[in-house]
């Protein structure tokens, strides 16, 4: 049903854990790469934040905000999932999308490092499967960043 409502895309990443991979087969999109990176939760970012502990946060972005501007393991995952980004999207034409299945933690770390100095408290929950965002890309820079939640 999701898979019905995006794309194209010129570029389609995973992580290596089989789950995004079949995750994306089931949207009807074949993978271009499974990246490592997309999926690297180690047991630093684990220690730091918890497996789940962000679904019972008051606001999670502002907590992710929080654990990136430490500059630890959050803060090195967050940065990783922006680089990996700009490749990605600096690696297709000006009009083409890319999309990426990653994980929970990962995704909002990278999140928080893309746009600094949003208003984190008005972003809600953390991701439940099958939710992300959309966003632009141009010179350098993240914008018009929009979620995308399954109706409950």
């Amino acid at each position: 049903m999701v898979g019905q409502h995006l794309g194209p895309f010129e570029l389609v990443l995973t992580s290596s854990s089989p789950r995004t991979l079949e995750t994306a087969l089931a949207m009807g999109f074949a993978v271009t790469d499974q990246v490592g990176v997309l999926g690297d939760i180690t047991p630093a970012v684990v220690e730091e934040i918890g497996h789940h502990d962000r679904w019972h946060w008051k606001q999670p972005f502002v907590r992710f905000a929080e654990f990136t501007a430490l500059h630890g393991p959050t803060a090195e995952m967050g940065q990783n999932q922006r680089e990996i980004w700009q490749r990605a999207l600096e690696a297709v034409s000006s009009e083409g999308q890319v999309l990426i299945i990653s994980h929970g933690r990962v995704i909002e770390s990278g999140l928080v490092t893309c746009f600094p100095g949003s208003d984190f408290s008005s972003w809600g929950a953390p991701f439940q499967h099958c939710e992300g965002v959309h966003m632009e890309y141009a010179e350098g820079q993240f914008s018009n960043l929009q979620f995308r939640r399954i109706p409950t």
